[in-house]
């Protein structure tokens, strides 16, 4: 009984966080986020969510010595930018992704199914896809291997990384203590803003509320959010709540 009494409070609040939340309404193209993001979110914050690497205008990574990428070097020195609910994840509740659509084929007439199609054919996934909130500066080579993975603890993993405190094991990825908390709020503010589209297992939402819980709102996420809100139109309560209460400055 303990046990479904913690799980249904831990669910309680994480709906209580994101009550107000409603998601991105006014841009579909993850282009033109990444663009946003890069001239009028991160201009003065070039800096990666995982490995906390500087990045220029170009988004190259000043990539530190004892960094090491195991897979895809060649996109270890750019940025890339990272869905922290990863599109997949969101992805499959979509039919056009799990099944495709009869207008989904290519110019030799072959069918097909998945993001491309899901991106063709339904508003609201590019929407969730686009949503900046969801949306972080991350090394290439780190975001090619996380993939898809959900995040979990990962005790005795060593770095997959090198200098970079990112870890990946067995389809589980665990990042950096820095990062925990915006990763949390924004895990968070996905499941507020677009269930029952997107929901979290339990095991992911109880991390998520142990690490928003853990590692505190800073100044630059409130700054982020309030950049965003002003972009796209809409508020993440998780972040602009916790930076109220907080006493943090709230402005783009």
């Amino acid at each position: 009984m303990t046990l479904v009494r913690t799980a249904a409070a831990l669910m309680a609040a994480t709906f209580a966080l994101g009550a107000l939340a409603a998601g991105n309404t006014t841009n579909e193209d993850f282009r033109d986020s990444k663009k946003m993001l890069e001239r009028k979110v991160y201009f003065d914050h070039r800096v990666t969510l995982y490995c906390g690497y500087a990045f220029d205008k170009q988004k190259n990574v000043s990539l530190p010595a004892g960094f090491v990428a195991p897979q895809h070097k060649e996109r270890a020195g750019r940025v890339e930018w990272e869905h922290v609910v990863p599109a997949e994840n969101f992805g499959r509740a979509f039919k056009e992704w799990r099944e495709g659509d009869g207008r989904c084929t290519n110019e030799k007439g072959h069918f097909y199914k998945g993001r491309r199609c899901a991106e063709k054919m339904s508003a609201e996934y590019r929407l969730m896809q686009a949503d900046m909130y969801n949306l972080f500066p991350a090394v290439g080579a780190v975001n090619a291997i996380r993939s898809n993975y959900n995040y979990e603890l990962l005790p005795g993993v060593p770095n997959t990384f090198g200098t970079c405190e990112m870890k990946i094991d067995g389809r589980r990825a665990e990042p950096p203590e820095r990062s925990r908390g915006e990763i949390a709020r924004a895990m968070l503010y996905m499941e507020g803003a677009y269930a029952p589209v997107f929901r979290m297992s339990d095991r992911q939402r109880r991390l998520a509320q142990n690490w928003n819980e853990q590692h505190p709102v800073v100044q630059w996420e409130c700054t982020r959010a309030a950049r965003i809100e002003k972009l796209q139109g809409n508020v993440n309560p998780v972040v602009k709540d916790a930076c109220l209460k907080a006493g943090l400055t709230y402005r783009p």
